[in-house]
Parts: structure tokens; sequence; C-alpha cells
């Protein structure tokens, strides 16, 4: 029966509107979409102090969003840009992860085998016995190192710092069986560094530059700070006394594998879409990005449904598996999230060590795919800031009544109006429980980070930490010998 041609009329005439309607509904989708996402960041954004962001999203092999929100630089009023540079932190190791990956495609390295294979002086120990490490478990953070070995870290420039930094193992015990569990030891890269020099006979860095950023297109990306020849780099930022603080940390070019890629969201969305297999590389093998993407379930999740793979988590969530990475360095921090069936990339880029970044990336992701948000955000070292902040005035208050006092007694010492006193045997027993009473003060400041944080040491907290948490500490040692200070004299003295 055929149809009557009023009918073909009215079907071609509807599909030509659908045709028309359809792209207008979905940009008007994704105008509403990038509304809420940027309303969102610059709310977040000065909720949590952060100077700077840069924010990039791509689907399908595009990129649909990127902008940059606050500044490079507040002194300056520099913008962000598509073009500013941050250190990306540890999302770095999903480049070396990579790098370990095309070493095994082409014959040269076995993940399988005694890391000692390629570093011959390495040997670790557990309970005093050497143990053997294997490439694949340093990869997934299940080589038995502790993560408390950032603190060993060496503070270097010097081109040799990453065998500097590796070698400062020889001297720390495993604390673990190997491949018993994950621990999150940043320093695992900087061996699997070293691994790559020793196999490939190039500096890390320029091995990582020529074999992965260049074939990648990432012509905008430096490996260390060393390599930078920008002027686009941003102005690093910590928090401190509930504001932003300009903070310049020592370099630690031995935790370059680890941690200090340098790059902008124009290099990241090349490097997402090379993840999501949407942007092909003739070097860089396909099938080794998708290996850099099997977790490693031969133990427990270190969080609900997310193991470690080759420098990503793997998260399974709602039917859906998301790969992301977070990094944070002294003054910067970023986050890159990807959900590879609908091929889209989040990654937001900052200037300041802050766990609103990677909260931030995960609700635009939220946000892209329709869902709710969490407005209720915080970040640890903020909390961190107002606590010591309060603490540092009600100690410095401390400290300056200690003062006024021990200058009003040393005038009338100056007037006569107090005198000297012979030492007894009730002043050596006050001066006996004034000076243990001030040791342990001042042993417990030295000792605080090592007791609850689980072997941290006050260097540490002085580069990672807020501004604050240092100045407490100088203040809680201060205000300890004016007090100690003042007990002796008023001891030693008495009123006429």
């Amino acid at each position: 029966m055929k149809l009557p041609v009023k009918m073909y009329v009215l079907m071609i005439t509807t599909i030509l509107a659908l045709n028309v309607l359809i792209p207008k509904i979905v940009q008007a989708d994704s105008n509403e979409k990038i509304q809420k996402i940027e309303q969102f960041v610059e709310e977040q954004r000065k909720k949590s102090k952060i100077p700077g962001m840069s924010v990039v999203i791509v689907e399908k092999g595009q990129t649909v969003y990127q902008k940059g929100f606050g500044y490079a630089d507040i002194e300056a009023e520099i913008p962000v840009t598509n073009n500013t540079l941050f250190e990306i932190g540890s999302t770095t190791k999903a480049f070396t992860g990579l790098a370990i990956l095309q070493l095994e495609k082409e014959g040269r390295l076995k993940r399988s085998e005694d890391v000692r294979k390629y570093i011959p002086w390495l040997e670790l120990k557990y309970n005093g016995e050497p143990q053997t490490v294997t490439i694949d478990q340093l990869l997934h953070h299940t080589s038995g190192i502790p993560s408390a070995t950032i603190v060993h870290i060496p503070e270097s420039n010097d081109d040799h710092a990453l065998e500097m930094t590796v070698r400062t193992l020889l001297n720390q015990p495993l604390n673990r069986k190997q491949g018993s569990s994950f621990e999150y030891a940043t320093i695992n890269y900087d061996v699997l560094g070293l691994v790559i020099e020793n196999v490939s006979k190039q500096p890390y860095d320029l091995y990582i530059k020529q074999h992965i950023l260049a074939p990648a297109d990432m012509n905008e990306s430096f490996v260390g700070l060393h390599q930078v020849n920008s002027t686009e780099l941003a102005t690093g930022y910590k928090i401190g006394f509930k504001k932003e603080q300009i903070y310049i940390p020592p370099i630690y070019r031995g935790n370059i594998p680890a941690g200090y890629v340098i790059s902008n969201t124009n290099d990241i969305a090349k490097w997402m879409k090379l993840q999501l297999g949407s942007k092909q590389s003739s070097t860089i093998d396909a099938q080794i990005i998708q290996e850099s993407h099997m977790p490693d379930q031969s133990v427990e999740p270190f969080e609900k449904d997310t193991y470690y793979a080759g420098g990503w988590s793997i998260t399974k969530k709602d039917d859906k598996q998301y790969i992301s990475h977070a990094g944070a360095n002294p003054t910067f921090s970023a986050h890159i999230i990807m959900q590879p069936d609908q091929q889209i990339g989040v990654a937001v880029l900052s200037n300041m060590n802050s766990t609103f970044t990677t909260a931030i990336s995960q609700n635009i992701m939220d946000l892209w795919e329709g869902n709710s948000v969490n407005n209720n955000l915080s970040d640890g070292f903020q909390i961190l800031d107002e606590i010591a902040t309060i603490l540092c005035i009600i100690v410095s208050c401390l400290g300056a009544i200690f003062i006024l006092i021990l200058l009003r007694i040393t005038w009338k010492l100056v007037r006569k109006q107090r005198i000297r006193v012979a030492l007894n045997v009730k002043r050596t027993f006050v001066i006996t429980i004034h000076s243990l009473l001030v040791a342990t003060i001042v042993t417990l400041t030295l000792m605080t980070p090592k007791i609850l944080l689980g072997g941290l040491n006050w260097e540490f907290i002085e580069v990672w930490g807020p501004t604050s948490i240092s100045m407490l500490f100088y203040s809680v040692i201060c205000a300890s010998i004016i007090y100690y200070l003042l007990g002796l004299i008023l001891i030693f003295t008495r009123k006429i």
C-alpha cells in the first residue's frame, strides 16, 4: 500500500525539523552545564583561597570546555589562561608508568623481574632480610616501601639527584612483605625513574620529553623545573593565616618521576584524549595505554572499589569505570578524571596545594554527567590553618605577657626593688620542676609530627604544611624559652 504524498512530506519535514532542533537542544543542555560548572568552580575557588585554576573538559575527541579562573600571580595581577603552566604533582606518575610499559613492549625490561637487575645496588630489606621487589610491585605501590620515605627525599638540583633520592632507601627498611598490600609511597616512582634511566641510557627527563611528551604533541610541557624556559609558569602559593601566601619550596629534582612534570590544560587535554583513545600517536602504542589502566587486584582495594594501575587509580562506580589521579606538591595541586565509555575527561590544575582541587574536578565530572554535586567541600590544610592561627594568637599573647612581666621584674632589679637570693633546697626543687616542665613542652613540640603523623618531621611540615603551623612551632619554642627565663629570674630574686 502506497503512502500518500502528504505523509511523505510530513515525514521529511519532521526529520528536517529534528535535525535542526536536536543540536540546539544539545547545545542548550551543554550551555546549562557550563554555567553550573563555572558558578561551582568560582564559588569553591574563593572558599578554598586558591589563587588560580585552569579547567579543561574533553569529550569524544573534542575539547568541549576550557577556562582559567583567578590569578597565576596575584601581586602582578596576571590571570590564569589556557597557557598557564602548573606543576601537576603525582599525576606525573602516569607518564613514568607509561614509559615503563613502553620499555617492556620494546623488550628492554620485564615488570616481573627483580629491580636489582636494573639497579644492582638497591637491596631492600624486610626484618633484616633482603627482598625481591619487582618492577610491577613498584608500579602498583605494593613494594613494601613506607609512605613516610617521602620525608627523606633530598633537596637537590644536581644532575644525579635521582640516584641520590633512590639511595635513601638503603637506610630505610620495608614496613611489610612485598606484594602483600597497597601503601602509596611516592618514591616508588622515583625508583622506576632510575630504572628508565639505566635501561634507556638517557636521563629520565630527556626520555620522557622525547618518547612520551613529543609523540603526544605535548610541546608546551616540561619534565622538571630545570627544563622550563617559559614565562607562563604560575606562582605557587600555600595557605597561611587564612589567606594565600607566596612560598618558594626547595627543589627536589630527584622526585621528578613521581611528581614534577609541568604542564597546562592545552597539553593535558591532548594527554586525556590519548588516554581515552580518541587521539592516536605513531610511537605510543594504544595497547600499552590500555595496559596502564589495568588495575592490580592481587591486593585489597585502597579505597572503596578502587585499585591502582600504572600511575592511575581505577574505580568502579554505578557500573562505570573511572580512571583518575590526584597530584599535590608544596604549592601546586592537580586532578585528572576520565570516564572511558563516554570518552569524557576532566582536569583541574591549581597553584596551591589543596584537596579542593580534587573535589572540584570530581564534581565537574558529576555536573557534566548530569548528576548533583556536593557544595560542602573542605580541605584538611585549611582546617589545620584555622586551628594553628588561633593557637598562634594564644601562644603569641602568652609570650607577650611573659615578656612584659620579665621586663617589669628586670626594671625592679635595676631599681633595687628586687634582690638576688642564694640557692637553697626549696629553690633547687622548684627550679628542677620548672626545668622539667619546660623541657617536656619543648620535647613534645619537637616530637609531635613523629608521634601524630607517622614519622614526619618539622622540616617536612615547614615545606608542605600551612605557614601558620611553622609559625606556631616557632612561637611555642620562643614562648617556652621566655617562660623559662621568667621562671629563673623569679626563683633567683625576691621583693625587698
